[in-house]
């Protein structure tokens, strides 16, 4: 997804499931609201990660406590991928005239 330059892929979307943007120059109480679910939300996938490493390696897991899992694991990745496009379009195009 392309967004004119300031504006930011927000991290939660409407209950529609439509894209949340913010036009603005990223100081603002939106943008630090944001900063903080973005961080909370990469926090949230790092812990999954370790429950996931010692649940996998658990025989005794049964078969729906493994696609509980998957479920949250796919939810912690569309969320990473979700702050990563939003970071990535805020990065600075570099001068490619040099």
């Amino acid at each position: 997804m392309s967004a004119p330059q300031g504006t930011r892929l927000l991290p939660w979307s409407t209950p529609e499931g439509k894209t949340c943007l913010l036009v603005g120059d990223g100081s603002g109480f939106v943008s630090r609201v944001a900063d903080s679910v973005e961080s909370v939300q990469l926090g949230m996938a790092g812990e999954l990660l370790g429950h996931a490493a010692d649940m996998l390696g658990d025989r005794k897991a049964t078969a729906e406590e493994l696609r509980f899992l998957a479920r949250r694991l796919t939810e912690a990745l569309r969320d990473a991928c979700r702050v990563a496009e939003s970071r990535g379009a805020r990065l600075p195009v570099p001068n490619r005239e040099q």
